[in-house]
């Protein structure tokens, strides 16, 4: 039996719980042994959940930990607790992820432990795994990814000739914006989510703050009109390519595979010198398989208690080199992805 705990039982650990509790068959077939959630930790006083880490840290029945607590703060400073007491800690928190994990990472592997976050990016698309393991030999020339559920879905909800208020407000009606939609619409999300993929493929540390940054607030239905007339879709982008970075809206022609990625699901085509164009679908958001995507690092947490699974975040080094973005070529308002 692996014993482990889940930190803050929102809508994600809500679905790690759940995630368990439905496939225990097929978690205990790859593993070998059944997984137990132990503790809940909530900073709410709720029925049958902790409110104190060092109950959770101190119990050395507790192999690995799930942080699903969004933000930085109290998720830093528990997991950096768990991680020194060699407790591997699987997160969905792409925030903490970009602002602190070259260093969470470090102390993983001091303490023997493992640091990993597939479910940061891209929901229950296995994104990071991928990436850090199966082209790990390649050299990635572009990564460009429809990155955020909530800016697609009011995207495509705009084809159908709502104005972007009018889709946000079904968004937000639906479950899929926030009631402050700006991390989302501003493009901030998709920022911290490129970085992080940015930094798994070169080896540097690209953080959220060099970002350029463009969100979706400005397009009008009549741009809307326009991408259609000349068979494009517009699409808010993350990108990384010839060592510039940004997030932006793009021009997507109805030749590239991310032109037919619509409402909450995300797309993330990556481009290799060999493979050449690789193309990750699925949902990237939502509470299951986000969910799904935890439980897929604890149970390659599990499989390797006591032992450092390389996430290939500790040895990064930041950026001091990034090239100028390109600008919105004169006379048009978007960039075309070509």
């Amino acid at each position: 039996m692996i014993n482990i705990a889940i930190l803050g039982l929102g809508t994600v650990g809500g679905g790690v719980a759940e995630v368990i509790e439905k496939n225990q068959s097929e978690i205990k077939r790859v593993l070998g042994d059944n997984i137990h959630v132990k503790y809940i930790l909530d900073i709410r006083d709720l029925p049958g959940v902790v409110r104190d880490i060092n109950i959770i840290v101190n119990d050395p029945d507790i192999k690995v930990i799930c942080e699903t607590m969004g933000g930085k703060e109290p998720a830093y400073t528990y997991t950096h607790l768990a991680l020194e007491h060699g407790i591997s800690v699987c997160t969905s928190n792409k925030e903490l992820v970009d602002a602190h994990g070259v260093e969470l990472s470090r102390i993983a592997r001091e303490h023997n432990c493992s640091y990993l976050f597939e479910a940061s990016v891209g929901g229950g698309i296995p994104i990071i795994r991928p990436l850090r393991e199966s082209v790990a030999h390649e050299k990635i020339t572009r990564i460009a990814g429809i990155l955020n559920g909530t800016c697609n879905y009011i995207l495509t909800n705009m084809k159908s000739g709502k104005s972007f208020d009018e889709a946000l407000k079904e968004a937000q009606e639906k479950g899929f914006a926030e009631r402050n939609p700006a991390a989302d619409v501003e493009g901030h999300d998709t920022a911290r989510k490129i970085a992080i993929l940015a930094s798994l493929v070169t080896g540097k540390k690209f953080s959220y703050e060099q970002v350029h940054c463009e969100g979706i607030t400005n397009i009008t239905q009549q741009d809307i009109i326009d991408a259609q007339a000349h068979n494009m879709s517009i699409k808010l982008l993350g990108v990384y390519q010839d060592g510039y970075i940004l997030t932006a809206p793009f021009l997507i022609p109805a030749s590239s595979p991310l032109y037919g990625v619509n409402d909450v699901f995300n797309g993330i085509m990556v481009t290799g010198t060999q493979v050449d164009n690789l193309m990750f679908y699925g949902r990237g958001a939502g509470k299951l398989p986000t969910a799904s995507a935890v439980v897929s690092d604890v149970i390659q947490c599990a499989k390797n208690i006591n032992t450092n699974i390389n996430n290939n975040f500790a040895d990064l080094q930041p950026v001091s080199d990034l090239v100028k973005v390109p600008e919105v070529p004169e006379g048009q308002k978007f960039r075309i992805l070509v």
